[in-house]
Order: C-alpha cells, then structure tokens, then sequence
C-alpha cells in the first residue's frame, strides 16, 4: 500500500480500463483498501497530466515537480478513511483538490520564509487575468493564485456547490461533462454555476484586493 505504482506507460483509456476503473472505486467504498494497489497505476497518466496542469499555475515559482506532486497527492489519498468515490471524474476531482492544497500550502510557506509571513498587495487585472484564461495557467503569479485561493474559500461558505463547480472547470481542467458527473448534478447546472461563480469572484477579489490598497 504505501509503495508508489508506477505508470502503466499508456496516456489513453478505454472502455474495459474505465469498467475497471469503476469496479475498484466500488471496491473502496465497501471497504477493500488493497484496489488501491490496483487502481492507482491505472490512473497514474491521468494524475501526471492533472499534476502538471496544477503545477503550471506555479510556473516560475519554486514548488515541487508534477512527479513529487502526484506522488503527495497519492499518500494524501491512501491516507484517507472510508473513501466514496463514486466515478473516474469524482476520484480525479478529489485528486485535484489535493494537488493544489499541497501546492497552496508550499507556497504559503515560501512566502513565510521570505517575508516574514507578510504578503503584498496584489494587482487586481492579476488576478483577473488567473481568472479568465485557465487555458493559460502560466499568466499568474503566485501571490494572485494565493488571493483567488482566499475569495474561492469565502464562495464555498457562501455556494459550496459553485466554489466545487470552480476546483473542478478551473483547477482541475475537467470539461463541463466530466464536471458534472463528478459533483452529480446536470452539465447545465454546471455551466450556469461556473459562469455565476466566475463573476462572484471577481466581485469579491475586486472589493478584497481594493481593501488592502
């Protein structure tokens, strides 16, 4: 359990893959913590490539590699208790909040490091920027990335479903399908709830980021 797979060596999978996919997520529910041994080096490209996509929000800054990544995000996942992960998009969703909070929390302590826990004011079109071309992920810097990560933990408080909607279209690079499958609601849920929460964070990151000014 606590050896790290290594990668089946394919970037595509099909239909029996995704069938085995689904019965080891059954599995775990019922309570077979060995299809961990199973499951994970199924999922091992897919993990690398979500790992690389978190870890391009940091590009330029110093964090760990998309390989480190995955790899404390898989102890993060085996760590966890009574796991209910109910699809392929659900497992990978759970694993892309795990790779930015471990990122997150690396930045968090670099920036302590540096500044003696201080931060700096961060301009607003930043973050607008971060925002708006999550195809483009490399445009943020991580002082923007840390301010969208607090507006993003007060819109969970205010519409958890939205904030989700986000950790998963934004974060997680998950089509509108795969998004809704993951949270168990209707892609046209998703697409209303992904454009209502984009414009809330602005709203909010504007008021914030001016606060500090």
């Amino acid at each position: 359990m606590n050896q790290f797979p290594a990668s089946p060596g394919s970037s595509e999978m099909g239909d029996a893959d995704q069938q085995t996919v689904t019965r080891l997520l059954h599995e775990l529910r019922t309570g077979n913590r060995q299809a961990f041994s199973e499951l994970l080096p199924r999922v091992y490209d897919e993990l690398h490539r979500l790992a690389q996509r978190q870890r391009g929000y940091w590009e330029g800054n110093e964090t760990m590699n998309p390989t480190a990544l995955v790899h404390e995000a898989y102890l993060r996942l085996v760590e966890q208790s009574g796991p209910q992960w109910v699809s392929r998009p659900h497992f990978l969703a759970v694993a892309s909040t795990a790779m930015r909070q471990i990122l997150l929390d690396y930045a968090k302590r670099m920036r302590a490091a540096k500044r003696g826990g201080g931060g700096e004011p961060v301009p607003l079109h930043e973050v607008e920027a971060a925002l708006r071309t999550a195809d483009d992920p490399s445009v943020a810097g991580s002082e923007a990335l840390l301010a969208l990560e607090g507006s993003l933990r007060r819109l969970e408080k205010h519409d958890r479903r939205q904030s989700r909607i986000v950790e998963c279209r934004f974060f997680g690079g998950m089509t509108i399908e795969d998004t809704a499958e993951a949270l168990g609601i209707s892609p046209a849920t998703v697409s209303r709830g992904w454009a209502m929460a984009q414009a809330w964070l602005y709203r909010d990151l504007k008021q914030a980021l001016r606060g500090e000014e």
